[in-house]
């Protein structure tokens, strides 16, 4: 039988520090925006024939260094990738945000003038196939609903717990088991952004955009899973535990009975995020990064952190079970 609770002041102490970094991180850190977070645009090209896609990404970060000379640094952000499987290819271009939009508007159109010129240089049958302009308005939506959602998620799935294991005994109140669901998702959260924003200082093609929301959102979706399956295993034991054991040992007891399923399921996931981040869609890649960041650490969480903290919590509290209260006739009253 495994010892968690032994330990459980080195996980709760890893758990505090790796909020704490990467909360200002998160903060003070500097972030590569994607062009939906960023008044961007994408262009979609078609063509024939070959193409050195390295060649054309240097000439590119070329004329927008020229252009930003001459536009005091509008252009905070460039990338060029190919459509998985077809002859196409994808531009990108984020721009910093300007306080007049019809002046962003038409340095926008200069430049996608630029892109177009320069890759007809390099092969004439090169032709604008999709052309996406994100303007002030979707970026401003995309802010409000974003942290509306996420929060919203948070408060539901810990009022889902609360409810789920309300009644369970008098000594472990069901919001202790909601509150521990809520700081170790938002924990995975912040740990999983912070790495991934972490990463983008080294990497510039990892960008904050709406995939990695989508990716904060599956997270909420999938973290609860593994540790509502330990909590779940927890009240069952003290059903059968409550009279020989305490509480320490009821946690262990039930971590060591759920560990092997909670690590194959997390390896498991492991492996799919892994080949579709190495063999998926381009437009697929970051996202999967952010969900392998998640599963290790979230194997971590459900595993050590939530049981340490549900003991911490309510070590003191008296050993007593939910008695169900007895109608009797005699109670009764007859009008």
């Amino acid at each position: 039988m495994v010892n968690i609770i032994k330990y459980r002041y080195l996980y709760i102490s890893i758990a505090i520090v790796s909020l704490v970094l990467f909360t200002l991180i998160l903060i003070f850190w500097a972030k590569n925006y994607g062009i939906d977070m960023t008044w961007g645009t994408q262009s979609e090209y078609s063509y024939s024939g070959n193409i050195e896609l390295a060649e054309l990404a240097i000439g590119l970060e070329e004329k927008k260094d020229i252009f930003n000379a001459e536009n005091k640094d509008m252009i905070n952000g460039l990338s060029v990738y190919q459509v998985s499987g077809e002859s196409k290819i994808v531009v990108e271009i984020g721009y910093t945000q300007h306080e007049d939009e019809k002046t962003l508007e038409t340095l926008k159109t200069s430049f996608q003038s630029l892109v177009t010129s320069f890759l007809q240089e390099k092969n004439e049958t090169f032709v604008l196939y999709k052309y996406t302009n994100i303007g002030k308005s979707f970026w401003d939506y995309i802010k409000k609903t974003a942290f509306i959602t996420l929060a919203l998620a948070l408060v539901g799935i810990a009022v889902y717990v609360w409810f789920a294991f309300y009644g369970i005994a008098l000594w472990i109140p069901a919001l202790s088991f909601a509150l521990v669901v809520l700081f170790t998702q938002f924990l995975d959260v912040i740990v999983a952004s912070g790495l991934y924003v972490f990463s983008g200082y080294f990497y510039s093609e990892l960008k904050i955009d709406t995939f990695f929301i989508t990716a904060l959102l599956t997270i909420l979706g999938y973290s609860i899973n593994n540790t509502v399956v330990v909590f779940d295993r927890i009240r069952e034991n003290i059903k059968h535990y409550i009279k020989t054991k305490k509480l320490d040992e009821i946690i262990n007891i039930s971590i060591t009975e759920t560990m092997r399923r909670s690590i194959y399921t997390s390896l498991t996931l492991l492996f799919v995020l892994i080949t579709i981040y190495f063999f998926g869609p381009e437009t697929l890649k970051w996202f999967m990064l952010v969900m392998i960041y998640w599963v290790v650490f979230w194997t971590f969480s459900s595993i050590c952190i939530a049981g340490s903290v549900l003991y911490e919590i309510n070590k003191d509290q008296e050993l007593k079970i939910y008695e169900k209260k007895i109608v009797r006739d005699e109670d009764k009253i007859v009008v």
